[in-house]
């Protein structure tokens, strides 16, 4: 039940009355609570169910975001941005709609990334307005909790007194669908035609989705942006645990010290994990065997995702973003590249990865250097294979599932088609310095959005400029770019070298 009253509409759900505001067009409401404030004894546990409020609650504004650091230095060119506010009290989620009546429109959920640490359901440059004005789709972004606060497993150090299985963050994020399953039909929007997107770690964040119980039935459609499979092991977690709770000088068994540690401490501690020896990403998920109970992958091929169709792909240079910042990639030798493409794969292997690799940039007309070759291989392994990967698993199992390369060339000299440029043209946020710009940047941008929408109503990517047949045993493959078009089995080279080798991808 709604009514509107001047601009701002009213919309009752499950724990209360919300006035919105008319926007350009949409009813927007901002800063809804989907749980209660996983703050006090609640940190690091499960979210609970939002307390009912009993007056109209005001949704015009966003509200905090999950605490977080400072996004770390990159090669890319940033607008500057206003300062979203952070707390532990973080659990809110947004919604643009076209109406608030009866309707039944496809919903679509974004799953932010930002390596598990950093990232929001508010962030401009990813604005909710873009799809649900073009496509007359309900579009809904969430904040769920990062970092040490999300994705620390602190069941195995404390035995079991602080019971986090390094999974918080996930089981916001089926909280959240939770509440669009229970109250999107006030929105205008159908809990039975429910898409979830993501990029880079809220990819990531999907992947494991598709594997977990909790989440089965929440949504029909995924698309998944570079990553798919990204998970620690539990002694992985442990250890993880372990090097943090050092930095912070706490122990396992400072339970009560660990609840009242301030959040600029835990912060402060998540910059010390290359410090005390935690290479990579720090805070992931955790095959805990119970709430993610296998490696996402290997749940889709046991039928974990069989209902759910797929979309799904990758950019073609997506490690030239980090190896552009790192000044060891200048140092890099043959030596070294064979050292550390053999800590990424079993060592007999890294030899033939590396020459096919090598042949594969040759082939592109590019001159490889060692650090090309190492970008081009890493890159591929955590982001763009798993999705073919999971394209696959999918096919095999006789559901609908459509891939993508994209492969428009960054603005920033030597970055290509790098990690996290796909973004802005889904959300029509290019900007010139990054995306590039003129009439070829906007084409691209509105056939994105067009096929992501097409997507989401009817789970089929094709639309009437740009027909996308299905992955099938062809591989074929929509090519967006300058010329977007479909390929049997682009770039067939990479990933063949991967074969054999799907529990090192992710």
């Amino acid at each position: 039940m709604s009514w509107v009253v001047g601009n701002s509409q009213n919309v009752l759900t499950a724990s209360g009355r919300l006035v919105g505001t008319y926007e350009d067009g949409l009813f927007v409401f901002r800063g809804i609570p989907y749980a209660s404030p996983p703050t006090g004894p609640l940190r690091w546990m499960p979210p609970e169910a939002v307390k009912p409020w009993a007056r109209m609650r005001a949704a015009d504004k966003f509200r905090a975001i999950s605490p977080q650091n400072p996004r770390p230095v990159t090669a890319i060119p940033r607008p500057s941005l206003p300062e979203e506010p952070q707390a532990e009290d973080c659990l809110f989620l947004n919604v643009w709609t076209p109406a608030t009546d009866n309707e039944r429109r496809a919903v679509i959920v974004w799953v932010h990334g930002g390596a598990f640490v950093n990232g929001s359901g508010s962030n401009p440059m990813q604005p909710g307005a873009t799809l649900a004005k073009r496509g007359g789709i309900v579009v809904v972004t969430i904040n769920y909790r990062l970092g040490a606060l999300g994705f620390l497993n602190l069941d195995q150090v404390t035995g079991a007194r602080i019971p986090a299985t390094g999974n918080e963050g996930l089981l916001d994020q089926i909280a959240a669908l939770r509440w669009v399953h229970d109250n999107i039909k006030n929105f205008g929007g159908d809990p039975d035609n429910v898409t979830v997107f993501g990029e880079s770690a809220g990819a990531m964040s999907i992947g494991c989705l598709l594997a977990m119980p909790q989440a089965k039935g929440l949504f029909r459609k995924a698309i998944l942006q570079s990553g798919s499979n990204t998970c620690r092991t539990l002694p992985e977690a442990a250890e993880v645990a372990n090097k943090y709770l050092s930095a912070l000088g706490l122990s396992g068994q400072d339970v009560d010290a660990m609840r009242a540690v301030p959040v600029q401490t835990l912060l402060a501690g998540q910059l010390k994990m290359a410090d005390v020896g935690v290479r990579g990403a720090a805070f992931e998920p955790v095959v805990d065997g119970k709430v993610v109970p296998q490696k996402p992958l290997d749940a889709v091929k046991g039928g974990s995702a069989k209902g759910i169709t797929v979309l799904a792909g990758g950019n073609l240079n997506e490690g030239t973003l980090f190896g552009a910042t790192n000044p060891d990639m200048g140092k890099l030798d043959d030596a070294k590249l064979t050292e550390r493409v053999g800590n990424m794969v079993p060592k007999d292997k890294s030899l033939g990865i590396i020459d096919e690799y090598r042949k594969a940039l040759a082939k592109r007309g590019a001159s490889p250097t060692p650090a090309d070759v190492y970008m081009a291989i890493q890159g591929d392994k955590q982001f763009r294979v798993p999705n073919i990967r999971l394209v696959e698993l999918q096919r095999d199992l006789g559901v609908p599932s459509y891939s993508y390369v994209f492969d428009w060339k960054c603005a920033v000299a030597n970055l290509g088609a790098c990690h996290g440029l796909d973004v802005g043209f889904i959300f029509g946020s290019t900007y010139k310095e990054f995306h590039g710009e003129g009439p070829i940047v906007e084409r691209l941008a509105v056939q994105m959005q067009d096929a992501w929408i097409a997507f989401a109503k009817k789970g089929d990517p094709s639309t009437p400029t740009l027909a996308w047949p299905a992955y099938g045993l062809q591989r074929k493959t929509m090519v967006l770019g300058e010329n977007s078009h479909v390929e049997d089995a682009p770039h067939e080279v990479e990933r063949v070298a991967w074969e054999g080798l799907d529990s090192h991808l992710g």
